[in-house]
């Protein structure tokens, strides 16, 4: 047994998740000195868990000397049940919606205050968006994040509706009460559209995602040119695919017959038709 004290493991720990921290999107590869100052932690310190970091494969060094996540926290992270599988099964459900609308099609989760970005499908044509698979955004102006945080747990919306909300364009919804408002429709109808609050040239309709339980555990997108776009006509596409993953899923819900929709061969129809 080690006679290192509880209070010493800890903060190696905590050194540990900052070393890996340090690298973003903005900044995938660095050196020894770069992580040095992005951490705060002197080179010697740096160097002895950037070591222990290589030898478990978490990062990897370059040719250039420098370092960059490996592949086995690839590994690790497609463990997480709301990575990898959900991906695998909503996928063959994005490819369809895609295929039919030809735009970007986004699958994310809550993490905390933020969205989480695990898949999603673009062609060329398709609007630009600010998003990218792992990538994290406010939970208050897209579409996905919109009904993530409606399906929320209260104290998760009351620390976003306490703010600050940041504004991505004049159309971000930042005032709390409409916000509280917003959410009570998504609940409501099912479904959210986040029309130019994040770029001015888009417009997210979402939908949400079920599991077993029939709780909410992601949010499905499509993500549309602003101009002579009829978010309308696009929901029922979005509002079936999501149901086609909570069923895979398995949620209760999902699997039972939409209300007006009868069986094929039922006695209300006319034979033949």
């Amino acid at each position: 047994m080690s006679g290192r004290p509880v209070s010493t493991e800890r903060s190696l720990t905590r050194k540990t998740l900052d070393v890996l921290g340090a690298f973003t999107a903005a900044r995938p590869y660095l050196t020894l000195s770069e992580i040095s100052r992005a951490t705060g932690l002197s080179l010697t310190t740096t160097h002895r868990i950037v070591g222990d970091l290589v030898g478990w494969q978490a990062l990897e060094r370059g040719g250039d000397g420098r370092y960059h996540i490996g592949i086995r926290l690839f590994e690790t992270a497609a463990l997480s049940p709301r990575g990898l599988p959900l991906r695998e099964v909503a996928l063959p459900f994005m490819e369809d919606l895609y295929e039919a609308t030809h735009e970007n099609v986004q699958l994310a989760v809550r993490e905390g205050l933020e969205v989480v970005y695990v898949e999603r499908l673009a062609g060329r044509e398709a609007v630009r968006v600010l998003t990218r698979v792992g990538g994290r955004f406010a939970l208050h102006a897209t579409g996905v994040g919109l009904v993530l945080l409606a399906h929320a747990p209260a104290e998760i919306q009351e620390q976003v509706l306490a703010g600050p909300l940041t504004r991505w364009t004049d159309r971000t919804v930042s005032d709390a009460a409409a916000l509280r408002r917003t959410l009570a429709d998504v609940r409501l109808r099912g479904v959210a559209v986040s029309d130019r609050q994040v770029t001015d040239d888009a417009v997210s309709i979402a939908c949400p995602i079920h599991d077993r339980t029939d709780a909410v555990v992601a949010a499905l997108s499509v993500v549309v040119h602003a101009d002579g776009s009829q978010p309308a006509t696009i929901v029922p596409a979005v509002r079936a695919a999501a149901r086609s993953i909570s069923r895979a899923l398995g949620s209760p819900t999902a699997r039972r017959r939409p209300s007006g929709v009868r069986a094929e061969g039922t006695a209300s129809e006319p034979a033949g038709g």
